[in-house]
């Protein structure tokens, strides 16, 4: 009589090891679930890689025009986030639009997406008035596939095949220097469509 006890006691040891190895591994789980909503801009940003198509946007510019991305094939595009508020943004600005101008034909388009409010739009309007490149305001924080634009200056390159180049959300410099656009968009301005 002692042995069926015994398998009893065993089944149900099991069965207890067994439930609070399912229970470690649900909780586990949920843990990095809730780890990867709260700790991972690259899964908001929908997993952006290298190499693979980049995501469409749009920049509807302040004198009303819209450019997408996908328009733009043949070319190499720069796409950056800023806001009139941000030094390290105005820094940068200068830079990327000596670069656009010396760069364009060459085949170089800068899209500059303001993550300002309309109530700062005379703001966006005086700075956009000294680059080269068009302007626009994104409306809100979210990019699409980029995800929500959580740290700027945050700047992507897309190829000339419509490819993601470069991630701007790897970046460790911030913001970008010349000898970044030099390593990162001289290389793609060499290859032709």
């Amino acid at each position: 009589m002692a042995k069926p006890q015994c398998r009893a006691h065993h089944e149900l040891t099991a069965t207890s090891a067994q439930r609070r190895a399912l229970l470690r591994d649900v909780v586990g789980l949920g843990i990095a679930a809730v780890g990867g909503l709260f700790f991972s801009p690259l899964v908001r940003a929908n997993g952006l890689e290298v190499g693979q198509p980049a995501p469409p946007l749009v920049l509807n510019t302040l004198d009303g025009h819209s450019i997408a991305t996908r328009d733009l094939l043949g070319q190499v595009i720069l796409v950056t986030f800023w806001a009139t508020w941000c030094e390290p943004c105005r820094e940068e600005l200068p830079l990327f639009s000596a670069y656009a101008s010396l760069h364009a034909p060459q085949g170089l388009r800068v899209l500059g997406f303001s993550l300002d409010g309309p109530e700062a739009l005379p703001k966006v309007r005086a700075v956009a008035a000294t680059l080269s490149f068009p302007v626009g305001l994104l409306g809100n924080p979210y990019a699409g596939a980029y995800g929500r634009i959580w740290r700027i200056p945050v700047s992507f390159v897309i190829d000339r095949a419509g490819r993601l180049a470069h991630n701007g959300w790897h970046d460790e410099q911030q913001p970008w220097t010349k000898e970044q656009l030099q390593r990162v968009v001289d290389p793609l301005l060499l290859h032709t469509a």
